[in-house]
């Protein structure tokens, strides 16, 4: 069954305006790229960067997987939508995409969503007659979601990584989580649970192996730390954004709600290592905490909007690689201590904090509500941030 368009909506010019980028460089008659997924915040953002750096942008989205029209669909970035019968995790969603993108000159595929990622790298030999990635092969995405074999590889590259447990701890609090959690269908906030002493640890232990072996580790304090790699085709380091957590919903180690850019040479270059050592080709994000290794998210990750709330080159140096193009990496290409934040998700994450009397975090929240722009508001495009919030306050 061939895909078919979606109606233009009225406030989609024919082309995006942008031609120019950050560094200056003149970037007319750009190519197409087509973002998958519309409907996640990630989306947006990267329609957003793609189209000020002078690219046709095309988004699409599985019809089964978006109760609601995405908001990606309505920026003024977005030349072409497209609505994809059935849902990404049909078998026949490569056959459908495969077919929409021939319809296309070759274009540039930026893969949001894991399950339209992951089934572009399990046929990535058909994929790459009809368009151009940067998506690594199967074996390495399904190493690196891997806990326990990305734990024991920073080991070997000694990289600092936080203690295991095996049998019974000696010490608590302890986390323990499956492997990969995303494999089983599990939430960002249901991936592990936290033992305060060994009762807890045999029911927690006991429920957690209902998915496999769990990891257990002791736990750690401190702000999580996002080191954003992009890789080339020789797993060359291309670009690299750094973000450090500053509220997360929920609040016990839920996905992020509110982060900030710096930037830690050393951790870039743990972090690239670490993703060099499985040949790993594409956009990832290393976590870390209290300077230790916690995980790989070999995808878009959840905060990828901040790369352009801060003016990061990541989208469009992507699309540049993934074309071919030469492009080289530069350090601390984006601002400093810039933040975004979640508007709903913050404001969970905040008055969480208040009742739970953590009053410093709360005002934290607070005082951000009133400085920190929502992070998918963007001038120029306010018909995607009013359908965005639209769509988020339904979901809510």
């Amino acid at each position: 069954m061939r895909a078919y368009c979606a109606e233009p909506l009225t406030n989609i010019p024919a082309e995006p305006a942008g031609l120019t980028r950050k560094r200056g460089e003149q970037i007319l008659n750009k190519k197409t790229v087509v973002v998958t997924d519309g409907r996640y915040r990630a989306a947006l953002a990267a329609v957003r960067s793609l189209g000020e750096a002078g690219y046709r942008v095309v988004v699409t989205q599985t019809q089964a997987d978006s109760p609601v029209t995405p908001a990606a669909f309505h920026s003024r970035y977005a030349a072409k939508l497209r609505w994809i019968p059935g849902s990404c995790k049909d078998a026949d969603y490569a056959p459908r995409l495969l077919s929409f993108l021939q319809e296309l000159d070759h274009p540039i595929l930026f893969c949001v969503g894991a399950d339209t990622l992951n089934m572009v790298s399990r046929q990535r030999e058909r994929f790459a007659q009809v368009a151009d990635f940067l998506i690594a092969p199967p074996q390495v995405l399904d190493e690196l979601n891997d806990k326990a074999i990305v734990h024991q590889r920073a080991l070997a590259l000694d990289i600092p990584v936080p203690k295991e447990y095996q049998g019974v701890p000696e010490e608590y609090p302890v986390v323990l989580k499956p492997h990969c959690g995303e494999k089983f269908g599990l939430k960002a906030a249901d991936r592990y649970v936290i033992a305060q002493n060994e009762e807890e640890y045999l029911e927690n232990y006991q429920a957690m192996s209902s998915y496999d072996t769990p990891i257990v580790q002791e736990k750690l304090e401190g702000s999580g730390e996002g080191i954003n790699l992009l890789l080339g085709k020789d797993s060359q380091l291309l670009c690299a954004m750094c973000h450090r957590r500053m509220r997360e919903y929920p609040i016990t180690g839920g996905p992020s709600t509110c982060c900030m850019t710096f930037f830690n040479e050393k951790k870039v270059d743990q972090a690239h290592r670490l993703l060099a050592s499985f040949g790993f080709v594409g956009m990832a994000m290393v976590e870390f905490k209290d300077g230790r290794v916690l995980e790989v998210n070999p995808r878009v990750w959840g905060s990828f909007p901040l790369t352009a709330c801060c003016g990061s080159p990541f989208a469009s140096l992507y699309a540049q690689a993934a074309a071919g193009e030469p492009c080289a990496y530069t350090p601390m290409d984006y601002k400093l201590g810039i933040k975004m934040r979640y508007l709903f998700n913050d404001g969970l994450a905040t008055l969480s904090y208040l009742r739970h009397g953590k009053v410093t975090q709360a005002m934290a929240g607070l005082l951000d509500l009133i400085l920190v722009p929502e992070a998918l508001k963007w001038k120029g495009d306010m018909g995607a941030y009013r359908a965005y919030l639209k769509n988020s306050l339904r979901n809510h």
